[in-house]
């Protein structure tokens, strides 16, 4: 949400899905450390496990750091003065005049639009269509099958006949990376329901394959390097699209307002399916057999259906005009707006 709010519009997809980067990035050095040749011991986990501690710490270190939010300070506390200083601070700029009127503009078109509780949010008419698209979209993301992948990824490759199971895990770690950083290329480009159709779409597809081979396995010994291949493909789709666009879409359909209980409610559902998932898939996966990536498969179609139908794109928007889209009038995300000032610092937007 940060992020999203202190962003250039015609940059702020990519910058959102450095967040998914810095994830990807973490998981793969865990996977690394955790070999047995490293620190997965039965005497060093203990060390492992504490080291989580040491990025918490340079993040408190850093965070005072931090500009705050001129949206958040112009608009939600009402301070002109510091939300200038921001600005001059995150832009370079001596004169931010422009960007604090488009900012005043969006001020003025939400005064009626105050913070929502999260019981007031769940009970708006008004904000209805945009989160139920939020929710729907952390569910494609943890009810995909990503994280069944990575949880059991090493007894997904034993069960595949793969000879060394912990180093294809790993190669695992390094396509979530390197089709992360694909998507940050990507995203401002091809646009986010673009990327979140493909990835949905060719999610589908690898977990069909991945039934497929562990059907024929026992009958055709290579059908354990397709069951890499299908893997490496769940894995390079996940990242292309439902990895790091639910999160940063979320901040993007809505208003200043409502704008943090939408990313609690968001956050809430997505942590809650993978809870859910990284508990129950071991007992799934037993109860269905090699067929089990064919729930998956179902879930993904679903996914890919509503997203086609009801998810707008919001690339090159600014938040007043998506906010205003589900407002008024719902084809506005779908006409040519003009191009806007809004926090466009960094550079000319690539797509006019």
């Amino acid at each position: 949400m940060y992020v999203g709010e202190i962003a250039p519009t015609h940059l702020r997809g990519a910058l959102g899905t450095l967040n998914q980067l810095a994830i990807v990035i973490g998981i793969l050095i865990a996977q690394v450390l955790g070999l047995e040749s490293m620190l997965g011991t039965a005497t060093l986990w203990p060390l492992l496990l504490g080291i989580t501690v040491l990025p918490a710490l340079l993040q408190l270190v850093l965070l005072p750091f931090c500009p705050e939010s001129p949206r958040y300070l112009y608009i939600i506390r009402n301070l002109e003065g510091p939300a200038r200083k921001s600005l001059k601070r995150l832009t370079g700029w001596a004169d931010v005049s422009d960007v604090l009127a488009e900012l005043k503009d969006e001020k003025r078109k939400l005064e009626r639009e105050r913070p929502l509780s999260l019981l007031q949010l769940l009970g708006s008419r008004t904000h209805r269509q945009p989160l139920v698209i939020a929710v729907v979209l952390q569910l494609s993301q943890q009810l995909s099958g990503i994280n069944a992948v990575f949880y059991y990824s090493t007894s997904i490759f034993e069960s595949a006949g793969v000879g060394q199971p912990a180093y294809a895990t790993i190669g695992a770690g390094v396509v979530n990376t390197v089709f992360t950083l694909v998507s940050v290329l990507l995203v401002e480009r091809a646009g986010r329901r673009t990327l979140h159709l493909l990835g949905l779409a060719g999610m589908c597809g690898c977990a069909i394959l991945m039934t497929v081979a562990l059907l024929l396995l026992e009958r055709v010994p290579a059908m354990s390097y397709v069951s890499i291949v299908a893997i490496f493909g769940f894995v390079a789709f996940f990242e292309i699209g439902p990895g790091p666009i639910p999160w940063f879409i979320v901040a993007e359909l809505f208003s200043q307002g409502p704008r943090p209980a939408a990313m609690a409610v968001a956050g809430f559902c997505n942590w809650t399916c993978n809870f859910i998932v990284g508990m129950g898939f071991q007992y799934v996966a037993e109860a269905m057999g090699p067929y089990v990536f064919l729930l998956f498969a179902v879930l993904l179609l679903g996914f890919f259906i509503f997203t086609f139908l009801k998810v707008p794109e919001t690339r090159g928007r600014t938040f007043d005009q998506i906010s205003a889209a589900f407002r008024r009038t719902p084809s506005l995300l779908e006409q040519e707006v003009k191009p806007s000032t809004e926090l466009e610092y960094l550079g000319p937007d690539e797509n006019d």
